[in-house]
């Protein structure tokens, strides 16, 4: 089995450059994200402040959450209930980086991503993975852009959507997060010791997989899907 963990901030592409390894290379991708903004999701819907701990520690004794692969592809549900793209919405990016950083919520979800990691060949992207989640993961990739340039992505993205948000709001968001994150107690966002640093400012997606796959050729690991060492 090949094991690859993405970390990063928010808005550096993992998403993209941990699906498109995952079409090369043949294997399935786990967006560990989306698990958090599932809780969050969760949180916001029961009028839950994602600050508050307690209240959403109390929260995850009733509720489920659930990841499931249908024709490659990741859906996530709550209570049964799929939730296709809700959970990307903006303010639903600042609920899953607070709760995220609840002990509960990450016990909660640390096995479930796991368990994945134990049954199959994955890749994994977010903010802990080759620290905390898969920490013998075979390439580690710390992915970093500019606050600037990841916040002009996200207005893009979410220009596509149909989604009308300010350039200037949304990089004073992503600096917050960024402090948020990398101040947090619990797993605070951090390259892995023996994690390899990847700029991908002014990258195309697919100059990103290229490099990714570059690094992943150089450490013997496997070139493309099919490749005798992915199992």
């Amino acid at each position: 089995m090949i094991h690859i963990a993405i970390d990063g901030p928010s808005g550096a592409g993992k998403s993209s450059l941990a699906k498109g390894l995952a079409a090369r290379l043949g294997i399935n991708y786990l967006d560990t994200g989306a698990l958090y903004r599932t809780v969050g999701y969760a949180a916001r819907e029961r009028g839950i402040r994602p600050d508050d701990r307690k209240a959403v520690a109390d929260m995850l004794g009733s509720v489920s959450v659930e990841a499931a692969f249908e024709n490659g592809k990741q859906m996530m549900y709550l209570d049964g209930k799929p939730l296709g793209d809700a959970i990307r919405q903006h303010e639903i990016s600042s609920y899953a980086s607070a709760v995220s950083a609840i002990p509960e919520v990450r016990a909660f979800l640390l096995e479930t991503q796991r368990d994945v990691a134990r049954r199959e060949s994955v890749v994994m992207d977010g903010r802990d993975i080759g620290t905390v989640i898969m920490p013998d993961a075979d390439i580690k990739i710390f992915l970093v852009a500019s606050a600037e340039e990841r916040a002009e992505r996200r207005r893009r993205e979410l220009e596509e959507r149909g989604i009308t948000e300010s350039y200037e709001k949304i990089l004073a968001d992503i600096r917050e997060r960024d402090r948020r994150d990398s101040e947090r107690d619990i797993a605070p966002l951090r390259p892995a010791e023996d994690a390899i640093m990847l700029d991908n400012s002014g990258f195309t997606p697919e100059m990103s997989v290229d490099a990714a796959m570059r690094i992943i050729r150089e450490r013997g690991i496997a070139t493309e899907c099919g490749e005798d060492s992915v199992g």
